[in-house]
């Protein structure tokens, strides 16, 4: 990463090199019951994952992850970006890469609905969803990547403009802050959007901030966008007879935030599990927002779905990972041969009362990072922001030094 954040993806590991991870306890593969596997070493060639399991060969790189388990990288699929690694809502600088030190590799926009004087106009709104998208595609801060670029539906589209915008690249759109005097008038919209392959995510529940309306269960299942979002409150829950609708009612993607209501989330969790429907569950944080900036908020929702909702820890990790990256069209999420290497290797805390990460998040206590690598690059060693891991990773190869611990 050259000073400004641009993206190098040879700052932290050779371009089209090899990677290592040996000295496994577990990977886990992002997809819903899956068990953890035992494999002693992963390795990433061209920043894909080449094998899993097999045995330690030469590398360019190679990382001692000292008993680590290997996850896929944290999707956050509930992200208030605006430009640059800075939020006007918070007057935080760094957050993205802050939230890297949380595990998160990934996040989706949820509009770039922040930006201070943001254009309201036809024109303006789609030139404002192109130069995100634009910026985002090259700036990766700490190496987080960024689906930015999620145009805000306003009633000033029209159909042509959907067609207009996916030949531009951009393919994400939220419903929510719009100027609708009734949510129901942005129907058609979603439903031209959709038709032009965009991903679709819908405000739910109460109404967020100044300037935004709730929207109901009504309003969601007429609108049918791809995902529902905070579906557990953002920060205001829908009612519960509300969630039973929306599971059986459709096929949304169920958006859990960190943000939201956990007792709505615990709620929600427990529909979709007993309607053998956890595959459309989904989890972002829903920050920076007046929750403020959470770095560690996925990896705490992870803990409390596990501990609280019963949840095996490898399949709530599935919602933050395989799920989002299935549901958001990407290929990251899984680790597995032939996918992005983006991963992240967790350590049971030290200090604390159980042995293994897994068996901590069951728990309810935050995994220690050791390390957190995106597209076959080291990007952090130990986090700043978990607690310590009981023992730190080590890297051999080229350049270690230049690594951020």
């Amino acid at each position: 990463m050259t000073w400004d954040g641009t993206f190098d993806p040879g700052a932290f590991g050779p371009p089209g090199g090899t990677l290592e991870l040996r000295n496994l306890r577990a990977v886990v593969s992002g997809r819903l019951g899956d068990a953890p596997a035992a494999a002693g070493t992963l390795r990433v060639e061209a920043g894909r994952v080449v094998s899993v399991g097999a045995g330690p060969a030469d590398a360019d790189v190679v990382v001692d992850a000292a008993g680590a388990v290997a996850v896929p990288g944290l999707v956050d699929t509930h992200c208030h970006v605006v430009f640059g690694d800075y939020t006007p809502r918070q007057h935080a600088v760094g957050f993205l890469e802050s939230y890297l030190h949380g595990g998160v590799t990934q996040v989706m926009s949820a509009s770039e609905v922040h930006l201070p004087g943001r254009p309201r106009d036809r024109a303006g709104v789609k030139a404002l969803a192109v130069a995100a998208q634009r910026a985002w595609t090259g700036f990766r801060p700490g190496g987080v990547k960024v689906r930015g670029g999620s145009l805000i539906c306003e009633p000033v589209l029209r159909e042509p403009d959907f067609a207009e915008l996916a030949a531009e690249g951009v393919r994400y759109m939220k419903v929510g802050f719009g100027a609708f005097a009734d949510p129901l008038e942005a129907v058609p919209l979603v439903g031209w959007a959709r038709a032009a392959g965009f991903v679709v995510m819908s405000h739910s529940g109460g109404a967020s901030i100044p300037g935004s309306s709730p929207i109901t269960v009504d309003h969601l299942l007429a609108m049918d966008p791809t995902i529902a979002g905070h579906a557990n409150g953002g920060t205001t829950s829908l009612p519960d007879h509300d969630l039973e609708r929306l599971v059986d009612g459709s096929e949304m993607a169920l958006q859990i935030v960190q943000a939201g209501n956990l007792r709505s989330a615990l709620h929600l969790l427990g529909l979709a599990r007993e309607r053998g429907r956890l595959d459309r569950v989904i989890l972002g944080t829903d920050t920076p927002s007046g929750t403020g900036v959470m770095p560690l908020g996925l990896l705490k929702t992870v803990a409390e779905l596990s501990s609280l909702g019963g949840l095996d820890p490898a399949d709530a990790l599935a919602l933050a990972t395989g799920n989002a990256g299935r549901v958001l069209g990407v290929a990251e999420g899984i680790l597995e041969p032939g996918r992005p290497a983006d991963l992240v290797l967790l350590q049971e805390p030290l200090g604390g009362t159980r042995d293994d990460p897994l068996a901590a998040l069951a728990i309810g206590d935050l995994p220690g990072i050791a390390g957190v690598v995106v597209d076959g690059s080291v990007r952090a060693l130990r986090s700043r922001n978990t607690p310590a891991p009981a023992r730190e990773a080590t890297v051999t190869g080229r350049s270690p030094a230049r690594w951020p611990r």
